[in-house]
């Protein structure tokens, strides 16, 4: 007879994102895994949630134990919660899924339980999302939960993400384009304020358009409810400096 009293195990997992101003382009940071199950493949970060803390607090803390920062709660927020029996090799665990927005790309060094971190370039795909660093490529998924859980490998691969953590950056790209209209909190990513060309910049790569395909006019009057100005670049060439802008604070 089988155990319903059976407690699985809580973990927390946290896509973090940043961006490159010198590529300009997204990045997400994985880890290389140090211990089984999925030893020397990568990951996004994780973390198991302690009896003392609560699930908020165990995503920053994860943060901090991960590349060390200090952060705020309003970069973070809670994403899904990923509970299907396939998810995991052994004992079964449930994972509390949450997404991080980093302002600027810090510099990484592995800690516990990792080989190797690295931040990893975001393209969008015909049908899909991309993440790249130099020879190591994975993509999001194009099938259902049902048949994705289906064939979710039990064994390593060079292309696959540990765990289920391709379908948790596929429902993560997924809730950040639904909300792109209304709450683009991903735009936090460019620091306390941006230009509308870099705001643009990451509406076109969730959408899968080119940045000239997004017209600056036509951005700026059908987005106008979420920005404030807040002033303007500082400008070294000839020209007008480009007008800066910031969130609008959530009520």
């Amino acid at each position: 007879m089988a155990n319903i009293l059976e407690r699985p195990l809580i973990t927390i997992t946290n896509i973090i994102w940043s961006f490159n101003q010198a590529t300009q382009q997204i990045q997400v940071l994985l880890v290389k895994r140090a211990h089984d199950p999925f030893k020397n493949n990568w990951a996004l970060p994780e973390t198991f949630m302690r009896a003392n803390e609560s699930a908020d607090h165990a995503a920053l803390r994860l943060i901090k134990e991960k590349i060390g920062l200090t952060l705020a709660e309003f970069h973070t927020e809670q994403l899904a919660t990923f509970t299907n029996q396939h998810r995991t090799t052994g004992e079964r665990a449930l994972s509390l899924a949450y997404m991080t927005f980093l302002p600027e790309m810090t510099p990484l060094q592995a800690g516990y339980g990792a080989l190797d971190v690295r931040w990893f370039a975001f393209t969008p795909l015909e049908a899909a999302y991309q993440l790249s660093n130099q020879d190591c490529l994975f993509q999001t998924t194009t099938t259902t939960a049902d048949e994705y859980y289906q064939d979710l490998p039990q064994t390593p691969s060079d292309q696959q993400l540990a765990f289920d953590h391709q379908w948790i950056l596929t429902v993560a790209c997924q809730r950040i384009l639904n909300k792109l209209d209304y709450q683009p909190n991903i735009l936090m990513i460019l620091g306390p304020s941006f230009t509308l060309r870099e705001a643009r910049t990451i509406y076109a790569a969730f959408r899968k358009t080119s940045l000239t395909a997004i017209d600056n006019s036509n951005f700026k009057k059908t987005h106008q409810h979420l920005f404030l100005e807040a002033g303007t670049t500082s400008q070294l060439r000839v020209g007008r400096p480009a007008r800066l802008y910031r969130l609008k604070p959530q009520n």
